[in-house]
């Protein structure tokens, strides 16, 4: 397949995502029946999937996945090379299709993909893969799932803990690899900022339970900051503890620093605990931390950028940095932990 076509095979699935999340009368029943199952079995083999946050994720590809989109994407790259190599992909499990992207790029970069799936998320990219295939067969020698140890590929794109990430170092340096580690979001508060501003935080912070590289797990405030504007900016959300896991981790979160005897903030169904140095919250938890100086704190945050996957503030008060509301939205172009990912798969095609 060239890369014309490529395109348009994926924007044809990005419609059908669209018309399935907005429930179009356009959208074919057996299409439409199978993503409906396909949301039922992804959330009854794993309770953190939601049909809520599967739809939201759909509902983001969806958008992502036009003509327009993937063509502007790829312009700044030479695909005309024709080296087609075998790209292993070892997902994490972590959200829903949170390895889509990685299994976007290899193929549509013109190779082939064997994809090792995490067995928190394994329903969902199969079913789109099947669809893919409906709407060209030719992808049907493209794509490979392994259950099993990996073998026969020419490159590997893996992501995990930072743990696995030493293992993945090791085990695969004799090929060209992506390796990704741990990293969360950080938001930056001036304490200017009212409820209203602070609403769409919530989206960064409680979204896929907080689980996402996206998600902001720690905020940075100043001294004296007043906690009750953001509580009532995340009060929205605050059905999430009628979820029986994520209420089961604030129970047991909430008793550990009881026990502990740490300071701590809580309203409900979300624990603040100041953490300086610490970037991985718990779920159900939210890390703090005081800042006297915020050029200090620029610095501070550019030293940490191996940890950090984004950053947000309002009005873009730190460099670089997305909106409140903006971290669960990535483009096509928001590469995992800032590494480009088809400038690597490119490079595989000479």
């Amino acid at each position: 397949m060239d890369k014309e076509t490529r395109i348009k095979s994926f924007a044809k699935l990005g419609g059908i995502l669209k018309e399935f999340v907005f429930q179009s009368n356009e959208l074919s029943p057996e299409i439409n029946n199978k993503l409906e199952e396909t949301v039922k079995n992804a959330s009854a083999h794993n309770a953190w999937f939601t049909s809520e946050n599967m739809r939201f994720a759909l509902q983001q590809w969806s958008s992502q996945l036009s003509e327009d989109n993937l063509e502007n994407w790829l312009q700044r790259y030479d695909l005309t090379e024709k080296a087609e190599k075998k790209v292993a992909v070892i997902m994490a499990g972590n959200i829903p299709l949170v390895g889509f992207h990685d299994f976007l790029s290899v193929l549509i970069s013109g190779h082939s993909v064997l994809v090792k799936q995490s067995s928190k998320d394994k329903i969902l990219l199969p079913a789109l893969t099947e669809i893919l295939k409906q709407i060209n067969p030719k992808w049907e020698d493209k794509i490979e799932f392994e259950d099993e140890r990996l073998s026969h590929f020419d490159a590997i794109i893996a992501t995990g803990s930072n743990n696995t990430a030493r293992y993945f170092d090791y085990y695969f340096s004799d090929k060209p690899n992506i390796i990704r580690k741990n990293r969360n979001a950080v938001a930056v508060l001036s304490g200017e900022e009212s409820t209203e501003v602070l609403k769409p935080l919530a989206e960064d912070v409680f979204r896929y339970f907080g689980l996402g590289c996206r998600s902001v797990s720690k905020i940075f405030v100043p001294k004296n900051y007043d906690f009750d504007k953001l509580f009532q900016a995340l009060y929205g959300w605050k059905h999430l503890i009628n979820h029986h896991k994520y209420a089961s981790n604030y129970d047991y979160n909430k008793a550990v620093y009881l026990m502990s005897e740490f300071k701590m903030l809580e309203n409900g169904f979300l624990l603040l605990k100041e953490t300086p140095g610490e970037f991985a919250s718990p779920i159900a938890v939210l890390f703090y931390e005081f800042y006297d100086d915020k050029e200090q704190l620029k610095q501070y945050l550019k030293d940490q950028s191996e940890n950090i996957q984004c950053v947000l503030s309002h009005k873009g008060e730190i460099e670089g940095s997305l909106p409140y509301g903006e971290s669960q939205n990535p483009k096509l172009t928001d590469y995992a932990d800032g590494v480009d990912t088809m400038d690597f798969l490119t490079k595989l095609l000479r």
